[in-house]
């Protein structure tokens, strides 16, 4: 299984670029999962339903399963927060893993940086960050100390390639043409 992360400051844009670029790699029939961490408590389950109840009595972990979806969740309760490579290995393998957010973990990372934004790019304090992709032009001054790619941020097709090419990834309609 392949991970990369898009990465940026907060109000980038990577649950955009997420969006746009998911429909792409899906369509080269790559099979895709998402991890994305938030910094603040969040609930994916309703006050009052069967589910809710169950956590909040006491139970560490919870399955709710239907003919369409299943969700497993899993109260932390008093231990510490589960590192990326924990919650990695709660996936079932796919050929691509793309982890939004975790910013300062050690995979191979895409930065998001929008024209709009005014922060210093994360590329120059982090050598697992392998392109940019962005809105500005590659030549932008912002750009200068860097020695990495600068992909256009609305170009699903060029950042596909890259991401298929650059972490080797076996793109299958290609494969399939080929055969």
């Amino acid at each position: 299984m392949k991970i990369l992360g898009l990465t940026g400051w907060s109000g980038s844009g990577k649950t955009t670029l997420l969006k746009n670029l998911l429909p792409e790699l899906i369509k080269r029939r790559l099979s895709v999962s998402t991890i994305k961490h938030a910094h603040h408590n969040f609930d994916v389950d309703k006050k009052g339903k069967d589910s809710y109840i169950h956590r909040m009595a006491g139970a560490y972990e919870v399955m709710i399963s239907s003919a369409n979806r299943w969700a497993l969740m899993h109260e932390i309760r008093d231990a510490p927060e589960p590192d990326l490579n924990q919650l990695i290995a709660h996936m079932t393998p796919v050929d691509l893993l793309i982890i939004e957010g975790f910013k300062f973990a050690n995979h191979q990372k895409i930065e998001i940086i929008r024209s709009n934004f005014k922060k210093p790019p994360l590329a120059l304090s982090d050598e697992y960050i392998i392109a940019i992709a962005s809105d500005m032009p590659s030549d932008n001054i912002i750009f200068n100390d860097l020695n990495i790619p600068i992909l256009d941020l609305n170009n699903m097709i060029s950042l596909a390639d890259f991401i298929i090419d650059n972490l080797d990834i076996n793109d299958k309609v290609n494969q399939e043409s080929n055969q």
